[in-house]
């Protein structure tokens, strides 16, 4: 921190914790989501006492061993086993500390339970706080009943804390933030958000505020900040009188923010989901990337992360993770419960963790670790050495109108992620995969996918379904089989015939034909080209076949590419640089410079 940011002045909920420390009383405090909570105490902790630690227990993850367990040991008098109570590890550091029990309302009816005892006697089952080195108790969360387990209206527990209700403006996000983000002045956007609505305030929270700042910072789309909530984009809206939404200020709102930055906000980018993961290694970024099933998603990330790290990513499917897999608890030789980490989860080297089907999670219990890992990058109270990246990947909760079997989440689990992206197909390079997998088979099927079915056909025929299709045409088998079966004898409403045309020799047009007869279809264009300076349908043709080719096939047809696109009408040639990525743009960028040569 610079002198500046520590001659600020002191927050409200930093003079609450001094105080609640100084009288030995438990605090309890109550603040929407997202607006600096838990980020204020871990940097006034450390601040205002360089001896004492901050114990960091987020209620809504622990499960009821975690705390508290009894396990038999030997007593060390009369060497018999005795069963005595295993206090968790991290509540013995050695060293004077703060308990913050985060998200404190949203733990199950066990949990709640020990945490009132911490919270009212500062004791945990027979063990004392105090003579552990406790020096304070604060208890976190917000009172949204969409969000939490319990209600504490027993008013012999309330009679024991010290409550304050907060709002963004009583934490220290904007010193925080600032710091962050230098040598941005982000006095600007600090005033634009100050001048919106509380309702929009609380959509657009500190730490939401704070991804759409750092994917600013990437030069990326400013709503990829913006959380998914049940796989939609989180909206800034104003109420209607009625209720329901008002107008949409989202465009308005971050473009805005982008003009006070002085940096753009593109609609898109290219290659966005390679940018992304790589954008997510050198920040240390958690990243939600959902897309329909079978577009190559998870294969994109492993080989974006393994180009990246030098090594596979951590992979968990989520259907199949137990609490097991991550973490397990055991009685330690000092006395405490401690927790053996996965070997995955140990060692120094470079880390980052791949969930996939994120939101399709085996239990309860495994999705609290899980949240854990994600929100707090630690896993049983434990930071995981040298984690660099988290990306989570997911299906949509609705895809070709038909429900998809997934969780729903709050807002508050949305908001973990610094960026969020809604991934289409045509995101994933899956084509060039499988162009270099299956040669001349892929051609043919992707042609077929690309020219003779419609819009709602390519839906149905995902990357995943063109490679089945491939396999069963390489022995023999009837095609219907690779489509995705309905149920009752149906298969995905797309029609085969021209399929196997193509695979049976049936006449078509693509670009290994065009390379095959290329002085005839230049002459073809010449005549379009003397008839209109628009071209004709000779041009749409060529044009069509060019814009849609895979990299891999401009290049290798490259010669016969540059002698027809100089025959095509410039504003046609135009569109090949728009939205491509920087490989596509670097080859046409070679092409036209031939043509002129």
């Amino acid at each position: 921190m610079t002198t500046e940011t520590e001659r600020s002045p002191t927050s409200r909920l930093e003079t609450f914790i001094d105080a609640m420390i100084d009288m030995g009383q438990t605090g309890q405090i109550f603040g929407e989501h997202g607006i600096g909570k838990t980020a204020t105490f871990f940097s006034h902790v450390a601040r205002g006492d360089p001896d004492a630690t901050l114990v960091y227990v987020p209620a809504a993850n622990l499960t009821p061993d975690d705390l508290l367990v009894n396990a038999p040991v030997r007593d060390p008098h009369t060497g018999e086993l005795v069963l005595r109570q295993l206090v968790m590890s991290q509540l013995k550091p050695g060293r004077p500390f703060v308990l913050l029990i985060d998200d404190s309302l949203q733990a199950g009816a066990t949990i709640q339970s020990q945490l009132m005892q911490i919270a009212c006697n500062w004791t945990l089952g027979e063990h004392d706080l105090r003579v552990l080195g406790c020096i304070g108790v604060f208890l976190t969360d917000n009172e949204s009943l969409a969000e939490t387990s319990a209600r504490r209206s027993d008013l012999a527990l309330l009679d024991r804390m010290v409550t304050l209700r907060i709002t963004a403006n009583d934490t220290s996000w904007r010193r925080h933030l600032a710091a962050k983000y230098r040598p941005w002045d982000l006095r600007p956007v600090f005033s634009l958000w100050a001048s919106l609505s509380p309702a929009l305030r609380e959509l657009l929270s500190p730490r939401t505020l704070d991804h759409v700042l750092a994917n600013a910072r990437e030069g990326f789309p400013l709503r990829w900040g913006l959380p998914l909530v049940d796989g939609e984009r989180l909206r800034l809206t104003e109420p209607a009188p009625d209720g329901r939404p008002g107008l949409d200020r989202t465009a308005e709102i971050l473009d805005h923010v982008a003009e006070s930055l002085g940096v753009p906000n593109p609609s898109t980018i290219p290659d966005p989901v390679r940018q992304v993961v790589r954008a997510a290694l050198r920040g240390r970024w958690t990243v939600l990337l959902q897309g329909p099933p079978g577009c190559g998603k998870t294969e994109l990330v492993r080989e974006t992360v393994r180009a990246g790290l030098g090594r596979e990513p951590l992979y968990f499917s989520l259907p199949v993770t137990n609490v097991e897999d991550l973490c397990a608890p055991i009685p330690s030789a000092d006395g405490t419960l401690d927790n053996l980490l996965a070997a995955k989860f140990t060692g120094p080297e470079p880390k980052a963790i791949m969930w996939d089907e994120y939101n399709r999670p085996r239990d309860k219990a495994a999705f609290a670790k899980l949240m854990e890992i994600t929100q707090e990058w630690s896993l049983a109270g434990r930071r995981i050495e040298n984690l660099r990246a988290q990306i989570a990947v997911q299906n949509p909760p609705y895809h070709l109108g038909r429900k998809m079997l997934v969780a729903r989440n709050n807002i508050a689990q949305a908001t973990r992620f610094t960026a969020s992206l809604q991934v289409e197909p045509e995101d994933i390079p899956a084509n060039e995969w499988l162009l270099a997998r299956y040669g001349s088979d892929a051609e043919t099927v992707l042609e077929w996918w690309k020219h003779d079915i419609d819009d709602d056909g390519r839906a149905w025929i995902t990357k995943r379904t063109l490679e089945r299709l491939i396999k069963l045409q390489r022995r023999g088998l009837p095609l219907e089989m690779g489509t995705i079966y309905l149920g009752d004898g149906e298969y995905a409403p797309v029609p085969l015939t021209a399929l196997l045309d193509r695979f049976r020799g049936r006449p078509v047009t693509g670009l290994r034909e065009l390379a095959r007869d290329v002085g005839a279809w230049e002459a073809r264009l010449r005549r379009a080209a003397s008839h209109s300076s628009e071209g004709g349908d000779d041009s749409d043709v060529v044009h069509q076949i060019l814009a849609n080719a895979e990299l891999s096939q401009l290049r290798k047809h490259r010669a016969a590419v540059t002698r027809l696109v100089a025959l095509l009408p410039a504003k046609l040639r135009a569109t090949y640089l728009v939205g491509a990525s920087e490989q596509q743009q670097r080859f046409w960028t070679e092409v036209f410079m031939a043509m002129r040569r």
